[in-house]
């Protein structure tokens, strides 16, 4: 039994695989009409399906409105009972069905040609009627499902579902989408805090900035750094520009190095000169990068003059979720 049991699950990977393997050698101008219409659609892009292929349209239309497409998912049987108020003649509509031939889909061609918007099918039977009053077909035949029990819809499925990842793929490069524009749809997950939040977000500024001068002694260097708890401070020259930093290690060593000299020292003596250094506007990502990059675990925010605007500690990135 359990021989039997993996043998059927590696031949579903397998039939899948090779489904998607023979829609890749389908790919032909259809494909691109169906990202220009896609692309020139001035409302919204109206998904329908019935069953799993209304399942897989719903992902694909939230796929499309995660890149900036305007798109809906509209179930069919709903439609026929005021659902097609949602439906406008600037729309475009696209319909999944893998025989073709789906009652709910068929009863809404009538209703979609009276508003004259243009009909792309995704569609596993391209002789069906489904395909023949479509502006666009999409061809997502299978061989065969990938079960043993060949009515269960798995192969049909996932070439439909690659068929529309394709068909975003196809807008993303044709509109020119990035990831800014892609962290603009989710600024509440973590690709939108790497791609949003921006140091000025997260650095502590005014008196939160432990701040020394340069001919600061050595007590008064640890009450900064233990006070303001960033275990670091910035070092000052008499112009008030950025000339150090020193952190918690930087007192190690010198109370190990100075001994019995260590409240004679000042400021000047032990901090680490050109330090790793940040600007406002840059993101909170790339402060994570170079703080571990170079294994430290806070940077000194500066402007064009080299004054100190503020400090960003890696916690405060892993406290706002960038990392």
């Amino acid at each position: 039994m359990r021989s039997n049991v993996l043998n059927a699950i590696e031949e579903a990977v397998r039939i899948e695989k090779d489904s998607i393997d023979r829609l890749s050698k389908r790919i032909d101008e259809s494909f691109f009409k169906a990202v220009e219409i896609i692309d020139n659609c001035k409302g919204r892009v109206i998904f329908s399906g019935m069953g799993k292929s209304g399942l897989v349209a719903k992902k694909i239309s939230s796929t499309f409105s995660s890149i900036g497409i305007a798109s809906i998912f509209v179930h069919p049987s709903e439609a026929a009972h005021g659902d097609l108020g949602a439906i406008r003649r600037e729309d475009v509509a696209i319909l999944l069905s893998n025989s073709g031939t789906t009652p709910e889909i068929l009863f809404l061609l009538p209703m979609l040609k009276r508003f004259g918007i243009p009909i792309i099918s995704i569609v596993g039977n391209i002789n069906s009627e489904l395909a023949k009053r479509s502006d666009v077909v999409l061809d997502a035949s299978v061989e065969k499902e990938a079960t043993p029990v060949s009515l269960v819809p798995t192969s049909s499925t996932t070439v439909a579902l690659v068929i529309g990842d394709a068909l975003a793929a196809g807008l993303i490069v044709k509109r020119d989408f990035k990831e800014e524009d892609f962290a603009f749809f989710h600024p509440g997950g973590s690709i939108g805090k790497k791609l949003l939040v921006r140091v000025e977000d997260l650095m502590h500024t005014g008196n939160e900035i432990p701040t020394v001068n340069e001919e600061c002694d050595f007590s008064s260097l640890v009450y900064e750094i233990s006070s303001k708890r960033l275990g670091m401070t910035v070092v000052l020259n008499k112009s008030g520009k950025l000339t150090g930093v020193i952190t918690d290690g930087d007192l190690r060593r010198a109370i190990e190095k100075y001994n019995d000299r260590l409240f004679k020292i000042k400021a000047k003596d032990i901090a680490t000169r050109n330090p790793k250094v940040i600007d406002r506007y840059s993101l909170a990502a790339k402060a994570a990068n170079i703080m571990e990059k170079h294994s430290i675990t806070s940077l000194v925010v500066i402007d064009s003059n080299n004054c100190v605007e503020g400090v960003i500690h890696l916690h405060d990135i892993l406290k706002a979720g960038v990392l």
